[in-house]
């Protein structure tokens, strides 16, 4: 037992060291400091702090602000039209839409980090103005994707009657479930084209096996063939990806 204290001790030491020099200098670990011209200055700690919520958060906010929604959507209801309920798979279609999502909002990322991320960063600007330049560009990308139906709804769940002077009056609280609502709707749209075709080659496929009397056989099972050969023939992937993109930029 001795021994393996001694072989033990050196490394419960490198683990306890910091905590104890900490606890010795005594940092304070939320520190809010006054300037001379009245704006503050926040510790270290409170920073990395405030970081790390961020990116705890940072899912959701990938989910609710950007067109990540709609693109996972209508790419799980392409993948069950063609009858492939496991291929591509999961982390396959995630990747695709989290790429296809960086690549639509690209021009969005762009200008929210050399509008607010990188004057805060050079420290000439106070972290409350570069919140509110990096939030601009996402309200404006989102503003131009939803919905008046659904904006007026959520405006008038939240006691709005009178509406908003400008879109840039529109709160978070508002704008964010109102573009939600706008993608969803988008998104099932989208996916109802791209489920026509499959649903016609499987009813032809059905009446020529019924008319054969062959009904004993799955229709899915002879029509999934014909709906990966259509599909590949008119270049599917490129078409539908080509279709979420644009829906984006024309707009």
């Amino acid at each position: 037992m001795m021994r393996v204290v001694r072989i033990l001790a050196p490394f419960l030491a490198m683990f306890l060291w910091p905590g104890l020099s900490l606890a010795e200098t005594g940092l304070p670990s939320v520190t809010v400091m006054e300037e001379a011209d009245g704006s503050r200055t926040w510790s270290l700690s409170l920073q990395v702090m405030l970081f790390m919520t961020v990116l705890t958060v940072l899912p959701s906010l990938v989910l609710a602000m950007t067109s990540f929604t709609r693109i996972i959507i209508v790419l799980a209801i392409f993948r069950q039209a063609l009858g492939t309920p496991q291929t591509p798979p999961n982390q396959v279609l995630i990747g695709l839409a989290l790429f296809l999502s960086l690549f639509v909002m690209q021009p969005v990322l762009s200008e929210s980090y050399s509008a607010g991320v990188q004057p805060y960063l050079a420290g000439s600007m106070e972290i409350t103005d570069a919140v509110k330049e990096v939030a601009r560009p996402l309200r404006r990308f989102m503003t131009g994707q939803v919905r008046e139906t659904d904006l007026a709804m959520f405006a008038e769940l939240s006691g709005e009657t009178k509406g908003y002077e400008s879109p840039e009056a529109v709160p978070f609280s508002v704008l964010v479930p109102s573009f939600l609502t706008s993608e969803l709707k988008t998104a099932f749209q989208i996916g109802f084209l791209v489920f026509i075709p499959f649903v016609i080659i499987d009813l032809v496929v059905a009446s020529v096996l019924m008319s054969m009397g062959m009904m004993m056989l799955s229709p899915m099972l002879i029509s999934l063939p014909f709906k990966i050969m259509l599909f590949v023939l008119v270049d599917g992937w490129g078409l539908i990806i080509g279709m979420l993109a644009s829906s984006y930029f024309v707009s």
